[in-house]
């Protein structure tokens, strides 16, 4: 299999996720990036949108996953993003990279993220 990449950089949603009531309460924006391996020779090949992965479909079930059901951490919630992506039958494996750049920290700082890799089982 060739190992292409599929790259969605900077998806905004607001979501209600955390530990604090205020966070829950008000909610925030997070900002995630996916790299996808999979393998566009089919895609290529046929110049059928069928066999690759529909990025703008991809894009809005992200936004939905980040909007439903609050979670406490941003590891629960990047775990999440990956079952998304990793039900499309051409998605190998996916890099997630959830950023909480508002999260509630006193000192200052410029973004906290967590990145996780799954893949295919």
């Amino acid at each position: 299999m060739n190992e292409d990449r599929l790259t969605l950089t900077g998806l905004r949603a607001t979501g209600h996720h955390g530990v604090f009531d205020h966070e829950r309460r008000d909610g925030q924006e997070f900002i995630v990036d996916l790299s996808i391996a999979t393998d566009f020779a089919a895609a290529a090949g046929t110049d059928d949108l069928a066999n690759t992965i529909h990025y703008g479909v991809l894009a809005e079930q992200v936004t939905a996953a980040i909007e439903r059901d609050p979670v406490d951490l941003i590891e629960t919630l990047a775990e999440r993003i990956a079952g998304v992506v990793l039900d499309y039958p051409a998605a190998a494996s996916v890099t997630v990279t959830v950023h909480k750049p508002h999260a509630p920290i006193t000192v200052p700082f410029d973004d906290v993220a967590v990145t996780i890799t799954r893949s295919r089982p």
